[in-house]
């Protein structure tokens, strides 16, 4: 008598092929513990944790497709590595650094982003199982989670890098962290960078960049992070630009 298929032995799966999933893991595990050394007054490592989570979360999916391993558990442990990290992570060290003293209204400002970042993913996982595998946008639909994590972090990483700029009001922070997260689940469009492309003669020039950024980051975190930040923000008028442009030529 055959065994039921309920009890059928499962395949062996090499412990590389684990590694996607490992990052992710590692991703969240850095989320949460950045919110633990929020709470404890560090937010400079908090902020660190944050973006070595952006940086996991860079990776992960990327490494899964190199290996073609990616699994429907995977995305699904990657959407909900990105909440936290993303969602949660951020706006509980900025209530911790900033928001106390506005009590309720900073807390709400706290739900409101969480809820935006939440609605932004579940947006983008419906329509990425309604696009083909082999399909590549020039456009996200709304700011990225890690973007939304970065930006909202944009006070406290103008105040690390030591500009001699006064800390924002209470008030302001607040409505900053609601401002991202209406970006987050806006229709504005976004550049996903994804079928990004250089010429072959100009590569020696990316690299010398990247190189140059890594040692900016490394030797000046906060003021690099900042003008990545502003950076950022400027992509986001350009591509707004950009596809109105595209749109009004089709039309």
């Amino acid at each position: 008598m055959s065994e039921p298929s309920g009890n059928a032995k499962q395949p062996d799966i090499r412990l590389f092929h684990l590694l996607p999933n490992l990052l992710t893991i590692t991703a969240i595990c850095a989320g949460l513990t950045a919110i633990r050394f929020g709470y404890e007054g560090d937010f400079e490592m908090a902020v660190r944790l944050v973006l070595a989570a952006c940086v996991l979360d860079g990776l992960d999916g990327r490494l899964a497709r190199l290996m073609k391993r990616e699994t429907a558990v995977g995305a699904e442990l990657d959407s909900l590595a990105d909440f936290v990290n993303f969602g949660v992570a951020p706006v509980l060290i900025l209530y911790s650094w900033a928001l106390q003293d506005l009590r309720s209204a900073g807390w709400i400002a706290v739900l409101f982003y969480a809820v935006c970042c939440v609605l932004r993913l579940a947006r983008f996982n419906v329509s990425s199982r309604l696009e083909s595998d082999d399909s590549i946008c020039e456009f996200f639909v709304g700011v990225p989670s890690p973007a939304g994590a970065i930006l909202v972090s944009f006070p406290m990483v103008v105040s690390f890098a030591d500009f001699d700029l006064p800390l924002a009001p209470p008030a302001v922070v607040a409505l900053h962290i609601c401002l991202v997260g209406l970006l987050m689940i806006s229709p504005v469009p976004t550049y996903s960078f994804k079928g990004a492309t250089i010429n072959r003669a100009n590569a020696k020039y990316a690299l010398l960049v990247a190189a140059t950024l890594a040692a900016s980051l490394l030797t000046y975190l906060w003021a690099t992070m900042a003008v990545l930040t502003i950076a950022y923000i400027g992509c986001l008028v350009w591509a707004y630009r950009t596809y109105r442009i595209a749109n009004t030529s089709k039309g």
